[in-house]
């Protein structure tokens, strides 16, 4: 009888250290986990735009002279210029205010003009360039899905005269500008712009002076504007776009549904 006391004991004390050493185990588990998150936060790193090399004040930027690196959050100010959106092509054109060394997180302050969210709209534009509004329907804008930063084509469909039929007019659709950056939709910049499903009756484009122009001449012959959305990395350029009335279509509708298949079958 005695013996199964010391045994039972015996086993019950096991029972206790095991439970004991587990449970110290599983607090220096935590503790070091709680250690280590707090490591991680303290040494978050986030990415910020660089430059390529040294530059002095009054540099004009090119898209050679910027890279991006990453730096440890606690070293980073508020005025940092972080890579999010095309940064680039807010970037490219500007001056530089003062001299900025390589590889140093690039400042709104150490451009001439500050961050362009706070000039405006004025601020976003590039050098040489316009911003000009043109009206758009849902239909238009691709369900209002167009967003500031996107990249469109502008189509126009317009009533000509006929060039076969002397005194008649037809439909003619042909595309204006390819590649053309949305600068805001609606009142809505790439600044205050926040997600959601908003509605908008016309989009700012930026265009060199001529293409504002023939935008504009467009709107006035009461012409249906149009906008084709694009991958913005797409840079391919269309050089042979023809006028479509509907004599194109009735004789192209064939070949143009034969090389669509073929396309879909190379992609997959």
């Amino acid at each position: 009888m005695k013996q199964k006391i010391i045994l039972a004991a015996s086993v019950a004390i096991g029972l206790l250290a095991a439970f004991l050493t587990g449970s110290y185990i599983s607090a220096k588990e935590r503790a070091l986990q709680e250690e280590k998150t707090a490591f991680a936060r303290r040494n978050r790193t986030i990415e910020a735009v660089v430059l390529a090399k040294n530059l002095p004040a009054g540099t004009q930027l090119t898209a050679d002279d910027l890279g991006i690196l990453s730096f440890p959050e606690r070293a980073l100010r508020e005025q940092t210029i972080r890579p999010q959106g095309n940064i680039a092509l807010r970037l490219i054109g500007r001056r530089l205010a003062v001299g900025v060394s390589a590889r140093q997180p690039l400042q709104w302050s150490d451009i001439e003009g500050g961050a362009p969210d706070d000039r405006g709209l004025a601020g976003m534009l590039r050098p040489k360039m316009r911003a000009i509004s043109i009206t758009v329907s849902p239909a238009a804008s691709v369900s209002n899905m167009v967003r500031p930063t996107d990249h469109v084509d502008v189509l126009g469909t317009f009533t000509l005269p006929s060039k076969t039929i002397e005194g008649a007019t037809e439909l003619v659709t042909l595309t204006i500008l390819q590649d053309v950056l949305v600068l805001a939709t609606g009142q809505e910049t790439a600044a205050t712009y926040r997600g959601g499903n908003g509605n908008y009756s016309f989009v700012t484009l930026e265009v060199s002076p001529h293409e504002a122009e023939v935008l504009t001449f467009a709107e006035q012959m009461r012409g249906r504007l149009t906008l084709s959305l694009r991958n913005p990395e797409d840079l391919h350029y269309e050089k042979e776009l023809p006028q479509v009335n509907f004599d194109r279509i009735r004789t192209t509708l064939e070949n143009l549904n034969e090389l669509r298949q073929k396309t879909i079958l190379r992609k997959r």
